[in-house]
Order: structure tokens, then C-alpha cells, then sequence
């Protein structure tokens, strides 16, 4: 099994980031769909200010202290081709 992590990150504009893997693929992933779908574990990131205060952890993008995270195999797969 081949583990995946995020080794960079950056804000673009709205709810999507730029994230860098450490297989070298680039993708850009779009949080906004998963603030309504999903709002009982990412609804906080609706606020701007709290969802652009993110940080990697080592393994992915995090929020509050690492409270709040996705998994990274998760961004490759549903991240777009940057």
C-alpha cells in the first residue's frame, strides 16, 4: 500500500486550494461542496476567516488546532488536475 500526504498547500480563491502531493501530482480541490454536504464535520469552514487559517500536519490540510482534517487520498482522488 503506497501512503499519500500533502506537501504543500496554498489558498487560490472561495473554498479551493492548491495542494501539492508527495507522489509529485498536483491538484486543486474544491471544499465548498463539502460545507453543505457534509456540515456537521466542515460546516466551520463556511467562515472564510477560519477556512484560509489552514496548516499540513505532515499528512494533510488541517483547521482548529487539527481538529478538523480530510484525508489526503481523499484530495488526490477528488481533486482536479491542476
Amino acid at each position: 500500500m503506497k501512503l499519500t500526504w500533502v506537501t504543500a498547500a496554498s489558498y487560490i480563491d472561495g473554498y479551493r486550494l492548491a495542494l501539492t502531493f508527495n507522489d509529485g501530482s498536483r491538484k486543486v480541490f474544491d471544499f465548498a461542496p463539502l460545507l453543505t454536504t457534509k456540515p456537521s464535520r466542515f460546516g466551520v469552514l463556511a467562515k472564510m476567516e477560519v477556512f484560509k487559517n489552514f496548516a499540513l500536519d505532515g499528512w494533510t490540510v488541517t483547521w482548529d488546532n487539527g481538529k478538523i482534517d480530510i484525508a489526503p487520498e481523499y484530495l488526490l482522488e477528488h481533486g482536479i488536475e491542476a
